[in-house]
């Protein structure tokens, strides 16, 4: 596959076949992966990849800790690490185009408060995908060091395209990080970056349709020439 038809033809899928991903084929993945480009080859990142029984295990303690935040009784469903609160525009105009476009192919009504509350749990399941990567990153690291792992993501993505894999991002796995810490045994000295299902997509999911916009080039580049 060329690597614009890579580009092209990613994109973010929210229901996975169960179809088993073999571990070879994972690793000539990440392998190829890990070539990304990172500052003074710092090579900042760390993957957890949980496939078979470790994903379940996994998925079984956040979403029973999940249903405890949501009673009340267990803490830390925010990030480790401060993030944005407040969005300006046109940022929040972009977030809610995409929250619309794919929750109504989703069926799920504005206000429906149940139905998204499920919807946001399916991030736990890793949407049925097969496998679940976990990317990490030592604490004391840079911000530079955030950008490489970045462009990391976005090689294991494209590489995983042009292997009949699809891929979801997830910054969901931000949230209820004590518990998956715990169950991989992260060290407190690591942030959980993101999350990311792997898999190969349902075709036929309606959600799975969902091209998300983009700008034209005239409302983020700028040519300095004269």
């Amino acid at each position: 596959m060329h690597v614009d038809d890579a580009i092209r033809e990613r994109r973010s899928i929210r229901a996975f076949k169960s179809d088993p991903v073999p571990r070879a084929l994972l690793e000539d993945l990440l392998e190829i992966a890990s070539r990304a480009p990172s500052g003074t080859n710092v090579q900042p990142w760390h993957v957890h990849v949980v496939m078979d029984a470790a994903r379940d295990r996994l998925v079984d303690r956040v979403m029973a800790h999940r249903e405890a935040h949501r009673a009340g009784g267990a803490p830390d469903a925010s990030s480790e690490y401060p993030r944005a609160t407040k969005r300006k525009e046109p940022y929040v105009r972009r977030m809610r185009t995409l929250g619309k476009e794919m929750y109504g192919l989703l069926g799920i009504p504005k206000g429906d408060q149940e139905a998204s509350w499920r919807q946001w749990g399916r991030n736990y399941e890793f949407f049925s995908a097969p496998v679940g990567l976990i990317f990490t990153i030592d604490k004391d690291l840079e911000y530079n060091s955030w950008l490489d792992i970045g462009i990391m993501l976005q090689t294991v993505m494209l590489a995983a395209k042009a292997r009949g894999l699809d891929t979801c991002a997830q910054g969901a796995w931000n949230n209820f990080w004590t518990i998956t810490k715990d169950e991989l045994n992260i060290p407190d000295t690591e942030y959980i970056v993101c999350g990311m299902s792997l898999g190969y997509a349902k075709e036929d999911e309606p959600v799975n349709t969902l091209i998300s916009e983009r700008e034209p080039l005239s409302n983020f580049v700028t040519f300095h020439d004269g």
